[in-house]
């Protein structure tokens, strides 16, 4: 039985329903929507939608018609006696619940969880709510559409929820594809593509470019003696200096087994470098094993006019730096003799 203000047919109000749920802008547009309709529909006093939040335990409100306090009305969802949460834990839908309010009037609740079935499992993913004064009877049609605005909004939450799973996974292979899984600086193909971009901008303002190759000593020796895990420790405490010790313009990167690499604008990259190795310095041993880099430096223009002849410039240093002892630094001979 619809009461004043209704419309003769509630589930009219699906066509609005559904409409809200496929053009809102937002899950909480969509849901407000679907809410609104579904209300005016039924003459309700208060409607709401509520959501479990996948981050912490309890109810958050995600859509709100008639209601004064949201904060206290929030606070009130996390009882597990509450209907809201009830329709939630039991995925049973419950209709003509009386209840009194703390002034002594009455209402009647509708209270039905959002379940979607995914994969042959049903999964509930919140519950939606209406009350009205009391006295009140719902009828079959008024039943019938509120089953269907909360399957409604339980595919609207269900597709939210998909599309910010699938944006995660891929920003995650997005991640993946430009960094080092173990360090998480810059891999391979992401250092030679900003190195490129440096080049040719500095070739263009008529400037600098250092490259710094960076290998640890005695690496070979840990992995074998020690296993890989401390080798893995050692990385990663190496990464972490590098990434410390730069400027936001610099890049660093791992490039190899226990190679990293620097791109800097300018021409400090010795001075960087460095730093880099009092950094690392200053590292707690790791299983024992005392942990140093080998670096060796270029400069473009100076040292080269690409890439290729860059790189092998700055490995020709590394190669003079670790024959120099553990800890070493040396430039390209060219800027060495500059």
């Amino acid at each position: 039985m619809a009461s004043d203000g209704a419309s003769s047919d509630p589930r009219s109000s699906l066509s609005g329903a559904i409409a809200a749920a496929a053009t809102g802008d937002s899950l909480d547009v969509a849901l407000q929507g679907i809410l609104r309709a579904g209300v005016s529909a039924l003459g309700a006093a208060l409607g709401a939608i509520l959501l479990q939040d996948p981050d912490r335990p309890g109810l958050t409100l995600a859509a709100a018609v008639g209601v004064g306090d949201a904060a206290r009305f929030e606070a009130e969802l996390q009882d597990p006696a509450h209907p809201f949460a009830l329709a939630v834990a039991t995925r049973t839908a419950t209709f003509d619940r009386m209840a009194a309010t703390p002034a002594g009037s009455s209402f009647v609740g509708a209270y039905l969880p959002l379940t979607i079935t995914s994969a042959g499992v049903d999964v509930t993913l919140g519950s939606l709510g209406m009350s009205w004064p009391a006295p009140r009877d719902l009828g079959a049609e008024e039943r019938e559409t509120l089953v269907s605005l909360a399957s409604l909004a339980a595919i609207a939450a269900d597709r939210a929820r998909l599309a910010s799973s699938t944006a995660e996974r891929s920003e995650w292979f997005e991640r993946m594809a430009h960094t080092d899984p173990l360090t998480g600086l810059a891999n391979e193909r992401t250092v030679g593509r900003i190195l490129e971009l440096e080049l040719a901008r500095a070739g263009r303002q008529g400037s600098e470019v250092s490259l710094a190759l960076f290998d640890v000593d005695d690496f070979r020796s840990a992995n074998e003696t020690e296993g890989h895990e401390v080798g893995d420790d050692i990385l990663r405490r190496v990464a972490a200096v590098l990434a410390e010790s730069v400027r936001l313009v610099d890049t660093v990167g791992r490039i190899g087994g226990d190679e990293f690499v620097l791109v800097a604008p300018g021409s400090a990259g010795t001075m960087v470098a460095r730093r880099v190795q009092d950094g690392i310095t200053a590292l707690p041993a790791v299983a024992g094993r005392t942990v140093s880099v080998s670096a060796g430096t270029a400069r473009f223009p100076l040292d080269g006019t690409d890439s290729a002849s860059l790189i092998a410039a700055a490995t020709d240093a590394l190669t003079r730096a670790k024959s120099g002892g553990a800890g070493s630094v040396a430039e390209s001979e060219t800027t060495a003799g500059a």
